[in-house]
């Protein structure tokens, strides 16, 4: 059964403020189609909010509010759930004016946004969503090209802030990008993690091993089948991933694999498709879904924009033993329906309740994902 809930959707103005209190009144916009999801058995979809236009990264603070980033709109945002009815019935902006803030990571209290350039800090945000403070600036020296510039974040178990630097071009050749990098939360100690990297835009610890996963974006202009999207692991500091000599771990490149053997990097953990467009993604920690889903890999996948034949737009799940990939199935499929879509998932996000968080860019929306077993 899918429950369908009309998220709130009223703009509260303040004359002369930079932030903004969305409040709570009946939706004027039509109720998302969400009876054409389709989810394996016992699963559930609901509308967490349909108040948060452009959608992007997640994050969530330890009084339970959940950040948003954004890409287009320049905004971040702060939903709560006061009631905790599985339905966001605030939403905030707390950041407005930013360059493509795609990033949101919560760290100590501190809400840390990616803006191209800088890494911006905001401290005890969840003391003031009504009166967010100023920001401070953590980095701002970082590339500043806008083709690939808007950046997921995430703090990883050794308490460092890892950021990706992606290629400034569909592909080319540069120092100093098309690669992941991490740092002290106030910007020092910045050191290279792994190379060959085209574009992350999203990626999570393995739980039991603390083992760095990321999802990255394959070059386009090779045809629709070529190269594959893939989910990669970094087994070591300073490993390469082949961009932009070798794609999909077999596939040279016709003008930078000159002279080069993909076996000298390391190959994807899983082809995930061609040009599906492999975004956020997050180790399924929780104890609702079935005993199958613990340790699982759940990507959003965004989908292709210019295959002839339209991919992605789903949320997929990879199975996981170890470093062995077991199965490779959906989870959220429909959001495409005669080669249009009406959604495109960016984020997951696993909540404490084990509840499953999905944002979706194009339709302003937030999913929230459920399991429940059904008696006999």
């Amino acid at each position: 059964m899918i429950r369908i809930f009309r998220a709130p959707s009223f703009l509260a103005p303040v004359c002369g403020l930079l932030f903004v209190a969305m409040a709570a009144h009946a939706s004027a916009k039509d109720p998302l189609p969400l009876e054409k999801l389709k989810l394996p058995k016992g699963f559930e979809i609901a509308v967490y909010s349909a108040d948060v236009p452009n959608a992007r990264e997640l994050a969530i603070g330890t009084r339970g509010t959940v950040f948003a980033g954004s890409r287009r709109v320049g905004k971040v945002y702060a939903l709560t759930d006061a009631d905790q009815d599985g339905r966001a019935e605030t939403v905030r902006v707390i950041v407005d004016g930013l360059q493509l803030p795609v990033g949101v990571a919560f760290h100590e209290g501190d809400l840390y946004v990616s803006a191209v350039s800088q890494i911006l800090v905001y401290r005890n945000i969840e003391d003031h969503l009504d009166t967010p403070p100023k920001a401070e600036v953590v980095v701002s020296d970082l590339p500043g090209e806008t083709h690939h510039g808007w950046k997921f974040i995430a703090f990883g178990p050794d308490g460092k802030l890892y950021v990706p630097i992606g290629a400034p071009c569909n592909v080319c050749d540069r120092e100093g990008y098309a690669k992941l990098l991490r740092m002290n939360p106030d910007g020092s100690g910045r050191e290279d993690v792994a190379y060959g990297v085209r574009n992350s835009v999203g990626f999570d610890w393995q739980p039991g091993t603390n083992a760095l996963w990321f999802t990255e974006n394959g070059r386009d202009l090779l045809g629709d089948d070529l190269p594959s999207d893939e989910l990669n692991r970094v087994g070591r500091t300073g490993e390469h991933f082949g961009f932009p000599y070798c794609h999909q771990g077999d596939t040279l490149d016709p003008e930078f694999g000159e002279g080069k053997r993909c076996a000298d990097y390391t190959a994807p953990a899983l082809k995930l498709g061609p040009h599906v467009a492999a975004l956020g993604m997050r180790f399924y920690d929780g104890k609702m879904f079935p005993a199958a889903y613990r340790g699982a890999a759940i990507i959003a996948q965004h989908g292709s924009w210019n295959r002839t034949q339209k991919s992605g737009y789903r949320v997929m799940t990879v199975r996981l033993d170890g470093n062995k990939v077991l199965g490779y199935e959906p989870l959220i499929e429909g959001f495409l329906e005669n080669e249009e879509s009406w959604g495109r998932p960016a984020d997951v996000l696993v909540m404490p309740d084990g509840a499953l968080l999905v944002s979706d860019d194009q339709a302003g929306a937030i999913y929230r994902v459920t399991y429940a077993a059904k008696r006999q």
